[in-house]
């Protein structure tokens, strides 16, 4: 089998074709806060619940840039990564992009 670019970019090291997994934990976490967040959208518990959103999804960053399948998990790792960092250092709310 040839090792071609597409191969490289979207294929783990089983051969399979890798876009999207199952959440790990995480992703889990932040997905529950970033909800929880629109329950209680003021107060300390919505600032407690914005640093946990934001920790997981730093941590879930930085494992996929370090340790995805593939170069397309990895990049999908850094690019959150950059978002994440952005939106704290200008104060954009994830959710407010979706």
């Amino acid at each position: 089998m040839k090792n071609t670019l597409f191969d490289k970019i979207f294929r783990d090291s089983n051969g399979k074709i890798v876009i999207a997994q199952m959440p790990n934990p995480p992703i889990i976490v932040w997905v529950v806060a970033s909800l929880l967040k629109l329950i209680f959208p003021t107060g300390e518990i919505n600032l407690v619940l914005d640093w946990v959103a934001f920790g997981s999804l730093f941590i879930w960053a930085c494992l996929e840039l370090f340790q995805g399948v593939n170069y397309f998990r990895r990049t999908l790792g850094f690019i959150v990564l950059i978002g994440v960092i952005a939106s704290k250092t200008v104060g954009i709310d994830a959710l407010s992009l979706f």
